[in-house]
């Protein structure tokens, strides 16, 4: 799979995370990972998403 493609997977599928209110730290990703960047990202919108009226 290529990085863009890596990438935007990440976001995808852990804004789910953060959505579901999970902790950060089940993160798969290790520390220095460009994914792990990534996947932060995601589940930071995830969370936003998850606090904001009718966002659940």
């Amino acid at each position: 799979m290529e990085a863009r493609a890596l990438l935007v997977r990440a976001i995808n599928e852990d804004q789910q995370a953060g959505i579901d209110r999970q902790r950060v730290t089940v993160c798969p990703y290790p520390a220095g990972d460009l994914l792990r960047s990534a996947w932060v990202r995601g589940y930071t919108a995830g969370r936003r998403k998850s606090e904001s009226p009718g966002g659940r």
